[in-house]
């Protein structure tokens, strides 16, 4: 667990190259970026639910530090800080509650969790496997878009990192989000504007935008098809009254985040 963070974004970049990407043009703008929190999906399984999954990281010194509901895609989630090292990323974990979803969704969720024996899989290497399970169908990911982009995206990508984050407080050629962004559209990423380029505001403590899912040909039973993959995420914290920063998440932010992935948005 030691090398966690490293090996989860390996795995990531593999199935989101715009974030290797953007990490260099950030480099060679002489920034040294660091990592403001990393997100995991999953599903309210018993054998893969938050409390699963977060269990290496409080096995490292990780301590939950606040839930989040979000009704409308009937999802909950949790992140969880370092208890002594405030240089190690937060880490955001939700999970899409199957009792809320239609008996497709259960019956998906629990046929492809069944099938990939997740018991022979410590946490901390389950989390760095994707999919577990053989060869999706597109006919069944198609179906399930229609009810849940998040059960759709974990049915083809499964156990890994949704997304990295660079924490734009630490950027020295970098006064603001906007700034970023426009950095990053220069340089040819297209950003995620629903709810906004910037969700969130100074107000609210926390400003977070982030760029479109990549797009990647994945095999299915069907043959090759593109669909979006993963993206790379963007946060400003503003301080609170006690003057630390904001160490939280904004619901109605994230959810807005989360739609980084839609086809919709990726179309």
């Amino acid at each position: 667990m030691e090398n966690i963070v490293d090996q989860l974004w390996n795995e990531y970049i593999k199935v989101t190259p715009s974030a290797a990407k953007i990490l260099s043009i950030f480099e060679k703008e002489g920034e040294t970026v660091a990592n403001d929190h990393i997100a995991i999906r999953t599903f309210n399984h018993p054998s893969v639910n938050v409390e699963q999954l977060s269990a290496p990281f409080i096995a490292i010194g990780y301590e939950k530090q606040g839930e989040y509901i979000f009704e409308a895609k009937k999802l909950k989630a949790a992140h969880y800080e370092h208890r002594t090292d405030k240089d190690m990323p937060k880490i955001f974990i939700s999970e899409l509650r199957l009792e809320l979803c239609s008996e497709f969704v259960q019956e998906v969720a629990d046929s492809v969790i069944e099938a990939s024996e997740v018991n022979h899989y410590s946490k901390n290497e389950l989390l760095l496997q994707g999919r577990t399970w053989g060869l999706p169908s597109h006919k069944i990911y198609e179906r399930l878009l229609e009810e849940s982009e998040y059960a759709a995206w974990m049915y083809v990508f499964g156990f890994r990192a949704n997304h990295f984050t660079i924490h734009c407080n630490k950027l020295n050629h970098f006064d603001s989000l906007m700034a970023v962004n426009n950095f990053l559209k220069d340089n040819g990423f297209e950003m995620n504007t629903s709810g906004g380029e910037i969700k969130g505001s100074k107000e609210q403590l926390l400003e977070q935008s982030s760029i479109l899912a990549d797009k990647m040909n994945i095999e299915f039973q069907e043959g090759t098809y593109e669909i979006p993959s993963c993206y790379y995420e963007f946060a400003k914290r503003y301080p609170m009254k006690n003057g630390e920063l904001f160490e939280g998440f904004i619901a109605s932010s994230a959810d807005k985040i989360f739609e980084s992935t839609d086809t919709v948005l990726s179309k």
